[in-house]
């Protein structure tokens, strides 16, 4: 049995009428819509036999609709009941317009962007407890039983996240250890006191640049990394897998990159210490004649293992706030990629501005403890 669709036109004393045959259905009607549609441009008063038709769905009767440019009556058409309100709720989808909402102008639009933005800072910030409290029931977790931690991907992740981060950590901090040199020296020259230029340096890297270098580094390399991961897993749907199997993604991908870092930025923020250390020892040894014992006894005399312990105090929380961030970037990942660049460069941005936001915070802690 033919299932093409066709059709027939022909004059009447009412005026054009048009005769359907076969199967109208988006599978085999082809062109017979717009071969209809010309036959009819240029009539009036159409009527529509559809008594010879078998099937029709939305896509046919769409055609229908459009070759009669919307002019049909539904008491001018012959066919099944079933087939008329078809027609009938095609028709009413048709004359159907998109309501258009002018764009608003001005302080309206302020306001509208201001309150989308508060409402977003509210889930954002709902969304960073609930991340925070089920990162510190694992936590709980795995100190409690720790044989539910998966060490080897804690070490392959602490060798690929931060050993293999020393050789920009320690390059990067020989310069700023350098370029504080520089600057102290040139700055002390004026009032003849070159030599406080070593407790400069000390103060500098030991207290401030060993530990913001380290993070900051770290901010680019491994919260954008882990924020990757994670986020390609979710977008192919391989932490839904995960659940379904009963593996918490927690423990499973957000633990280990927590641990590896809390296990790396205090070794990272040690070796930026030396490597800044020596890049102002280097300079205030060529620059200002100062050999690098008399560096290293005034850093022991005047600046103390104090800054140093100040130092590496922040670098529990520095890597607390880099995993924690570029994991839970991560999970909020969407389906597209579009979404994976954006939640991966918001990774970065909002590590960066925790760490230094944290690190004025602890300024202030410490400028009221006296330290």
């Amino acid at each position: 049995m033919d299932q093409t669709a066709d059709f027939s036109v022909t004059d009447d004393d009412g005026g054009a009428l048009a005769t359907l045959r076969g199967e109208w259905t988006g599978a085999s009607m082809g062109s017979a819509g717009t071969d209809l549609a010309g036959q009819l441009a240029n009539r009036k008063a159409l009527k529509f036999d559809l008594s010879g038709v078998r099937r029709m769905d939305t896509a046919g009767a769409y055609a229908l609709v459009r070759a009669a440019k919307g002019d049909i009556d539904p008491t001018r058409i012959r066919a099944r009941p079933e087939m008329v309100r078809l027609l009938e709720l095609v028709i009413g989808a048709a004359k159907l317009k998109p309501a258009s909402k002018p764009p608003p102008r001005g302080f309206h639009e302020m306001t509208i962007r201001i309150g989308y933005g508060v409402v977003n800072l509210l889930r954002e910030l709902f969304e960073t407890m609930v991340f925070t409290g089920h990162l510190l029931v694992v936590l709980a977790r795995s100190v409690a039983n720790p044989r539910r931690v998966r060490w080897a991907a804690c070490i392959s992740l602490a060798e690929r996240a931060g050993l293999d981060a020393v050789p920009i950590v320690a390059t990067t901090s020989f310069f700023i250890g350098a370029v504080v040199g520089l600057l102290g020296a040139n700055t002390l020259r004026q009032f003849g006191a070159e030599v406080f230029a070593v407790e400069l340096i000390g103060i500098a890297v030991l207290r401030e640049f060993n530990i913001i270098i380290t993070a900051v580094l770290l901010a680019g390399r491994s919260a954008s990394s882990f924020a990757a991961e994670i986020g390609s897993m979710k977008m192919n749907q391989e932490i839904d897998a995960m659940k379904v199997l009963g593996v918490d993604p927690f423990e499973a991908l957000v633990f280990p990159r927590f641990a590896a870092l809390l296990m790396t930025i205090p070794l990272l923020t040690f070796v930026a210490t030396l490597a800044g250390l020596f890049g102002g020892m280097v300079i205030t040894w060529s620059v200002l004649g100062l050999g690098p014992t008399f560096f290293l006894q005034r850093i022991v005399d005047n600046v103390g293992v104090t800054q140093f312990w100040i130092g590496m105090s922040k670098a529990p929380v520095m890597a607390a706030v880099i995993a924690g961030i570029g994991c839970r970037q991560g999970l909020e990942v969407g389906g597209d990629v579009e979404s994976l660049g954006r939640r991966v460069t918001a990774a970065v941005v909002h590590a960066i501005f925790a760490i230094i936001m944290l690190d004025a915070a602890f300024a202030l802690l410490y400028m009221e403890l006296d330290l």
